[in-house]
Order: structure tokens, then sequence, then C-alpha cells
């Protein structure tokens, strides 16, 4: 059997035009006015919620008092970066980081792009469009809710996990105070909640497949998942490595509701990682150029890594995200 494979859509490389004159430049922005109005909130929303807050970083570098304003407090270098780096809990507080984030691209990242693959595989219009809207509507729930369901189903005063394990002769568990526990439930209720959500941009790559090479395909004797290997999979290979460059640049960015919602007093030597740390030493101790160092920190590790991995797939021949 003659092997049908499927050859990575590469982007298409965009050349910048060079114009002879100014009035040239004018007629084409004129005829494309209504494609830059609709630029301009997403180009609005970018400059005032990401690029103007970036004058605020000043603050990691002073002992900032807000009485005294950005301009008007005294300025003392690295000396937050010193004590971040110095203190007794920042070890454990990174190392629980990387855990998650770990559990995230090695559990959460790859069950998308199965799910996608599973769904792309149902042949009635109707049940896939059931499964479709049955795995989205996690995603446009709360953190708080998803939580709360989590925590109905496994506390001990009643919820059907334990009534289960009680009712099947084994010991209760406390999944909420349990250290043990905590990273199994948290990449649970990410599987959760984003999993289905997280296959329509591979779905979307999926449908714009030529049909054509299945039909090649089954014609030489493939089978489904040899279709999958040789054609679905190579051709979705682009959009898996720039989402996992994505992804990456989150090394240390796990969100803060959905932990914080799951930290307590018992299992804190586990669960509290560096958004949870931002929020307790800026808002309720107040040190607010601590914190802003350590989301400064933050930002470079995220910018560092996406650079590296970026550089790496293109390295393997990939075109990366730039």
């Amino acid at each position: 059997m003659q092997e049908v494979t499927a050859q990575p859509s590469s982007a298409p490389k965009l050349k910048l035009k060079k114009y002879k004159s100014n009035s040239e430049l004018k007629k084409r922005l004129w005829r494309n006015k209504w494609l830059y109005v609709m630029l301009t909130p997403g180009v609005l929303y970018f400059i005032i919620f990401k690029y103007f807050p970036m004058y605020g970083l000043i603050i990691s570098f002073q002992d900032y008092k807000p009485y005294q304003g950005i301009l008007g407090s005294d300025w003392v270098g690295l000396k937050h970066f010193q004590r971040l780096f110095t203190e007794p809990d920042f070890l454990n507080i990174l190392g629980n980081t990387l855990i998650l984030f770990g559990l995230n691209i090695l559990i959460y990242f790859p069950i998308p792009i199965i799910l996608a693959l599973m769904l792309n595989e149902l042949r009635g219009t109707f049940f896939k469009r059931f499964f479709q809207t049955l795995v989205y509507i996690p995603h446009f729930l709360s953190w708080v809710i998803i939580v709360s369901i989590s925590f109905v189903m496994v506390t001990m005063d009643g919820g059907i996990i334990n009534e289960l394990l009680s009712y099947f002769g084994f010991q209760k568990i406390n999944f909420l105070l349990s250290p043990g526990w905590f990273r199994p439930m948290y990449i649970i209720q990410v599987i959760w909640r984003e999993a289905g959500w997280g296959t329509i941009i591979y779905l979307a790559s999926i449908a714009a497949i030529d049909p054509g090479l299945y039909e090649a395909a089954r014609m030489d004797g493939a089978g489904r998942m040899r279709q999958i290997w040789h054609i679905t999979l190579p051709a979705i290979r682009g959009v898996i490595i720039t989402l996992f460059i994505l992804k990456i640049g989150s090394v240390l960015d796990l969100g803060f509701e959905h932990v914080y919602l799951l930290l307590n007093s018992m299992n804190r030597e586990v669960a509290e990682i560096i958004d949870t740390y931002v929020y307790t030493a800026g808002m309720r101790q107040g040190k607010f150029s601590y914190s802003t160092a350590i989301g400064f920190f933050k930002s470079i590790i995220g910018l560092i890594m996406v650079m590296s991995v970026n550089k790496l797939s293109k390295k393997m021949g990939e075109d990366g995200v730039y």
C-alpha cells in the first residue's frame, strides 16, 4: 500500500509592497478603510490594557508609596528582585508553579488534539454538533462554579465520590484538604473546563484538509487510524506547534482564580504558586513594589521561553510564531 502523507501547511510569507508615491499609499488605505476600522478596537485594547500598564513596571525598582506616586517614590534598584530570589519560600513556590505547568503540558495539552480527532470521526451531523456543544459548555462556566461543583462531588459530608467509596467498603478521602490530591483535582478541573474549547482551532484546521487526500488513502487501503496518522496529524502539525509555543509562554502564568479557590491552609505547601503569592504580597500586605517585581520576573521568563521554543521550532523546519 502506498502511503499518502499530508504535508503540513505553511503560513504564507508576507511581502511588504513598495509604493511609488504617498498618494498611492493613501488610496490603498482609503480603499481598505473599513478593515482598519474593524482593527481599531483590538489595537486600542492592546495599547490601553497591555502596553500602557508597562509604565507601572517602574515601581518594581522603587520603594513605591501610593501617596508619593510613581515619580515621587524612592529609587531602590534591584532590591525587590534580590529579596525575591533570597526569600525562603521562593524555591517552593517556583517549584509548585513549574509542576502545575508541567501537568498542563504533559496531560492537558494533548487532550484537545485527541478530542478533536475523535469529534472529526463522528459521521452523524446531529451527534457531532450535540457532542461539540456538550464539551464546549464548561468553558462558559466560571472557575467559581467549576470548583463549587467539584466541592459538592468530593466533600466528606454527602459528596457523591465519598459516598460511592463508602458504599463499596473503602475509606472516605478528604480530597479538599489533602495535599496529595490538590494537583490531580487541579488538572482534572482544567481538562473538564478547557479541553472542549481547545478543540475549536484543531477542528477548523482539520476541516481545511483536502478531502482528496483521504479518498486517495482509502483507495490504497488505508484505514481510519492510518489516515489520521499519515494525513490529519501532519496537516495540523503547524497549528499544534504554534499553540504549543504560545502555551510555553505562559510557563509561570497559571491563572490566579482557579488555584486560589482550591488553596487552603492544609494544602498551601503544594498549592501556593506565584500568582497567589503576588496577590498575598501585593493586595493583602500592601507590598506593591515587591509584587510588581514578581510579575516582571514572570514576564521575562515567559518571553525567554517563547523566543527559545520559537527558535527551536525554526531549526526543526517549522514556521514558528514569528
